[in-house]
């Protein structure tokens, strides 16, 4: 593909922690593609080169694995078994909180959208009511267009200007996260505002989007803030959760943020763990999955039982997340026969093959706007085109359609709307547009036959595809997952509908006669195609529907939809991962990769400290804005200097910038002007943004002071022989959550660094194994 113009949409601004990407020459002999780092630091990018077969070295790692140094080692000592436990009840508190929370978050994000759909339904229908007899209803159409486009520009303003971030759903951004990968401004409390915000506006303002996917990034940014126990945005902090302010803990809550908003948004706590395991995390133990189910059944809880509250029915606990799919009854109607299953697993075939042109299609649409629609004016501008297109495109299909129902065939139909039709009777498509996507959902689930015409249902497929693909990816907070809900129900009913027709015998007839089970399956088969998860999705399904009797159909639906969409197109995630070109450490290592070695893939020749170093010398290698590398491993060599120096250690950047800024040299220690021993606490208040080298100030004379690392390095990293084959480092790296991992010859010498960027740019492709090229975009 050729070199794309672009500005990079997940990381926009300059990241305030001024991370420094890991160099990593390209083992093929060629140059890396880039800029210094002082260019990157500048504020705002220019337009850079992209390319797909990229793979950016601006993303920086987060670190998964303890430092275990002597520090770490004391502070352990100290610790009672009291302590201990007091720890264990902490991360259980900070849980319950992350659940309390985004629960609350949900429940206002449910009820603003309500009270603003409300507010412009009536305004609408007052107006159209005002125009239908006596013709001019070009004046409702522009009115609908003119308040679905002012609700859109508020979100899009807010989202293109002040928190790019916080465009879209956040699941590939929160996925990324967990992986280890760190996406500046991902867990920032401004960016919880603005999704909030934002998802609000996309909804109200009538956008083919859904508010569930943000709740997932919403759950994780409450976590990421909560476990720290301080707030770096308003500058306040608690002094609570100290211990917890490091990577490796960070990670766990977030996962149990992610799996929060899941259960919010579904009403599915074991669905929300599972999406967590399956989706996010690259580590899990048993106590974690406890800790994130508890934290999921807070969530649903606190969601079911403010907007009990709020619906004046306090107690009665019937609203277990955002979306309600109903209740699917054991009775005749909508049981399914054996034979149904292969026809079943057919419409997940058709999930499969329109969830891999969604994907298709969304992935050329994301290059046009990368291309063409980088400015944030421009991005406000589409997402306000998009929004008058929606409402234009929806006044059309209802002016035209004839798809009357009686009022009493639907019981508590929020919006009707008469327009043409006969007194007592309701627009069903006018409905269907005016409602909320949930609801919608819920309608062609449970409606009875005879409620929708099938030119209408088949109309409203077509047309939804088209619009909820052109929606995902603007510059607004907004979800994919109800969309493929609502799509795939209307064409599961619109099979279900046409079933009856194709038999002649009753007792066929009769179970065939609910096309409220074909639009589930449409729904499942669907979304499945789009976003391809498997496990937490049949459960979220099963949990939503409150009826297990649709597991195993659920299951085989969902699977042949990954397998079908798989063989066409990647998942809708997955796209927009490698279209930002991160360095996604996937599961497995690829399939035909054993005959790679540590050798071939580290990075080399690698800057190493002393285990007693020069203060000069480390200001200057950290200042080299062409070795932007964050992990140094520290050796000792003996005394007489003959024999190569050995490994013994290894030590971060942001260790030596605390050490730097807080002077710990070994002539003050000896003349007692230091003021105190550093402790881990030192640390843990630097993070996570740690100032930047140019900040520190370090003298002439201070430059030929001594630094000894022995006490802040960590003396046992993980290492592996330059023999190890590359399925091997893979494993490893990805299962203990490494940021940096040492390769070493015999003799304990270190030869080479694998980080991130080394693994993640090999992958299989059409031709075999391929490797990405390194650029510093």
């Amino acid at each position: 593909m050729a070199n794309i113009t672009k500005k990079v949409s997940w990381s926009s601004r300059a990241d305030d922690s001024n991370a420094t990407g890991e160099g990593t020459p390209l083992l093929n002999g060629s140059e890396q593609l880039g800029y210094s780092r002082q260019d990157s630091l500048k504020g705002r990018p220019k337009e850079i080169t992209h390319n797909e077969k990229l793979l950016s070295l601006k993303y920086e790692s987060l670190d998964y694995d303890n430092s275990e140094n002597q520090l770490f080692l004391e502070e352990e000592r100290r610790m009672s078994y009291l302590g201990f436990r007091c720890l264990e009840i902490s991360r259980w508190v900070v849980c319950g909180l992350i659940g309390f929370l985004t629960g609350l978050i949900a429940c206002f994000i449910d009820i603003m959208v309500e009270q603003l759909t409300g507010l412009k339904y009536y305004v609408v229908k007052e107006n159209i009511e005002k125009f239908t007899a006596g013709g001019g209803l070009s004046i409702s159409l522009i009115l609908w267009a003119v308040l679905n486009s002012a609700f859109v520009m508020v979100g899009a303003i807010i989202v293109a200007f002040f928190e790019p971030i916080a465009g879209g759903s956040g699941i590939p951004q929160i996925k990324c996260y967990l992986n280890g990968v760190k996406i500046p401004r991902v867990v920032r409390l401004k960016t919880l505002l603005v999704k909030v915000a934002g998802v609000i506006c996309s909804v109200a303002g009538g956008l083919v989007v859904g508010k569930e996917g943000p709740m997932i990034h919403s759950g994780a940014v409450v976590a990421a803030g909560v476990s720290q126990g301080r707030s770096t945005s308003l500058k306040r902090d608690f002094k609570i959760f100290e211990y917890f302010r490091r990577d490796t803990e960070k990670r766990d809550f977030v996962s149990a943020g992610a799996a929060a908003g899941v259960s919010a948004a579904f009403g599915a706590p074991v669905g929300g763990v599972l999406f967590s395991l399956e989706e996010a995390a690259s580590y899990w133990n048993q106590m974690l999955t406890w800790r994130i189910f508890f934290a999921s059944m807070i969530s649903t809880f606190t969601l079911n039982f403010f907007l009990s509250v709020y619906n004046k029915n306090p107690g009665e606990l019937s609203n277990p997340g955002l979306i309600n799919f109903g209740s699917f009854d054991r009775n005749s109607s909508s049981e399914y026969n054996l034979y149904e299953i292969p026809l079943f697993i057919g419409m997940g075939a058709i999930g499969g093959l329109l969830g891999a042109l969604f994907n298709a299609l969304n992935y050329w649409l994301t290059i046009f706007r990368i291309r063409y629609i980088h400015r944030p004016c421009l991005q406000v501008m589409e997402a306000m085109l998009v929004a008058a297109v929606t409402a234009t495109v929806s006044f059309i299909m209802i002016y035209f359609s004839n798809a009357c129902q009686p009022l009493d065939v639907v019981q508590g139909e929020d919006y009707p709307l008469q327009l043409y039709c006969d007194d007592g009777e309701y627009n069903s498509m006018a409905t269907t547009f005016f409602n909320r996507p949930e609801k919608s959902v819920q309608n062609l689930f449970h409606n009875p036959p005879g409620s929708y015409h099938p030119l209408t249902l088949g109309v409203f497929t077509i047309t939804y595809f088209f619009l909820a693909c052109w929606t995902y990816g603007l510059a607004v907070s907004a979800g994919v997952f109800i969309p493929s809900l609502l799509i795939g129900a209307a064409w599961g009913r619109l099979i279900g509908i046409m079933l009856p027709t194709l038999s002649s015998t009753n007792s066929t007839g009769q179970i065939w006669a609910d096309p409220g089970k074909y639009a589930l399956i449409g729904a499942a088969a669907q979304l499945g195609g789009i976003v391809r998860m498997t496990l937490s999705l049949t459960v979220i399904l099963i949990e939503a529907t409150g009826n297990v009797t649709y597991g195993l159909p659920l299951m085989l639906v969902l699977m042949t939809a990954k397998i079908v969409g798989d063989y066409f197109e990647e998942g809708l995630y997955d796209i927009h991962i490698k279209l930002q070109s991160v360095p996604f450490v996937h599961s497995e290592a690829p399939p035909t990769s054993h005959w790679l070695t540590a050798r071939e893939v580290m990075s080399s020749p690698v800057t190493s400290f002393n285990r007693v170093e020069r203060v000069g010398t480390i200001v200057d290698l950290l200042s080299n804005t062409s070795t932007n590398h964050n992990g140094f491993p520290v050796v000792v060599s003996n005394a007489n200097g003959e024999e190569p120096a050995k490994l013994c250690g290894l030590i971060l950047r942001s260790q030596l910038i605390v050490l730097l800024k807080h002077k710990v040299f070994v002539e003050l220690a000896r003349s007692k002007l230091t003021r105190r021993k550093l402790q881990l606490k030192d640390f843990r208040d630097a993070y996570p943004r740690f100032p930047p080298i140019q900040s520190i100030h370090v003298s002439q004379d201070e430059r030929e002071c001594m630094m000894d690392l022995t006490e802040f390095m960590n003396p046992t990293p993980y290492t592996v022989p330059q023999e190890t084959s590359l399925p091997r480092v893979y494993k490893l790296f990805r299962a203990l959550g490494l940021r940096h991992l040492v390769v070493v010859d015999d003799s304990n010498r270190v030869v080479g660094l694998v980080t991130r960027k080394d693994l993640a740019r090999y992958h299989l492709g059409k031709h075999g194994l391929e490797e990405l090229q390194l650029a510093q975009t």
